[in-house]
């Protein structure tokens, strides 16, 4: 190239490098402006304190998290988690929870489950009644803290923790209220309820449906005889480790009509319109037939919620599910629910 043809391209590439640069600044400024906001929606108005709490037979390793100021005393919602391995936060998912409850002056505490993020003990241990031991002695704990309100502390409890909360309530007299979200009633119910109707929404034929349900009663079978893992396996029962095993046989005859029955707090029942886990029409009738003081009881239905309450919508796409969890969390769950539960504990009964 010339020198004079040289001369007359540069302006044209100081252009397009200006242009790059403008570019490159702009997405610069748009990922700045996307990281600040994820971070935004990520931070609560919580003070989160980590706290060991003298257990039944271990340590537990919990979260309190307390409302981002003042010194109290603030009344106290108990975490009761549901099925699984879970930390004390739930995976993050609490965190907006504790945040209403923060706005209407409670604190939280949660735990992780034995065996967690390196807690002693191993949760698939654990029959029900040691659920129920753990949870009281977190109240017990609780109670002694300056900051925390004995007269208002009551319990939340999520899925299987439906066989947990009722037996705390029914034990403590003190205890003011118990929220119970997509709680089942009895295990065996739920499990073929869970069961038919998993594969109904799959597209499952009736013959399918039939197989599993045969396969269940197998599984059954060897429960009722107590039959060792060794043998589960030899029967061909897919799925399942010797651990979880030993859970189910400590668990698989729980149901929740004794306890429910010994309530006396106001109780908060919350059901997911679109729940395949747990039978909500089996559930509701039976907390309204025990549960028969004045006033006693309120059911909040979401008609566009999963089991965990997060939105139908949401929850049926995985990508739509991370990126709202991710950018937006306070947003998974149904339209209502932070609100509803936090009204239920400032008023500190039902209202409908």
């Amino acid at each position: 190239m010339s020198s004079s043809n040289l001369r007359a391209a540069q302006p044209g590439r100081r252009r397009w490098a200006r242009v790059l640069v403008s570019t490159v600044a702009v997405i610069a400024l748009v990922v700045a402006c996307v990281a600040g906001w994820i971070v935004y929606q990520n931070t609560y108005d919580l003070r989160e304190e980590h706290v060991t709490i003298a257990g039944v037979t271990q340590p537990l390793r919990g979260v309190l998290a307390l409302p981002k100021h003042g010194t109290g005393p603030f009344g106290l919602v108990v975490f009761v988690h549901g099925d699984g391995p879970k930390d004390a936060t739930g995976e993050t998912f609490y965190r907006p929870m504790w945040e209403s409850f923060a706005a209407a002056g409670y604190a939280s505490l949660s735990w992780d489950k034995p065996g967690i993020n390196a807690a002693p003990g191993d949760w698939l241990d654990q029959s029900m009644d040691d659920r129920a031991a753990e949870t009281q002695a977190a109240i017990s704990w609780a109670r002694t803290r300056p900051d925390i309100d004995p007269a208002r502390i009551g319990l939340w409890g999520a899925s299987q923790a439906g066989w947990v909360i009722p037996k705390v309530a029914a034990r403590d007299p003190q205890l003011q209220f118990m929220i119970a979200v997509s709680p089942a009633i009895n295990w065996l119910q739920q499990g073929r309820f869970n069961t038919v109707t998993e594969l109904d929404e799959q597209g499952a034929d009736p013959t399918e449906i039939h197989a599993a349900l045969t396969r269940r009663e197998t599984t059954l079978a060897l429960l009722r005889r107590n039959a060792s893992f060794a043998e589960v396996e030899a029967a061909g029962v897919t799925g399942m480790t010797a651990r979880r095993w030993r859970f189910i046989q400590k668990n698989y005859t729980a149901d929740a009509t004794a306890d429910l029955s010994q309530v006396r707090i106001p109780v908060l029942l919350i059901l997911a319109d679109h729940d395949i886990n747990v039978d909500i029409a089996d559930t509701e009738r039976t907390y309204r037939a025990v549960l028969t003081e004045p006033r006693q009881l309120r059911v909040d239905h979401y008609s566009d919620a999963r089991h965990s309450l997060v939105r139908k919508t949401i929850e049926d796409s995985t990508a739509k599910s991370y990126l709202v969890a991710i950018a937006a969390p306070r947003q998974l769950f149904a339209e209502g629910f932070l609100d509803a539960q936090a009204n239920f504990v400032r008023e500190g009964r039902p209202t409908r």
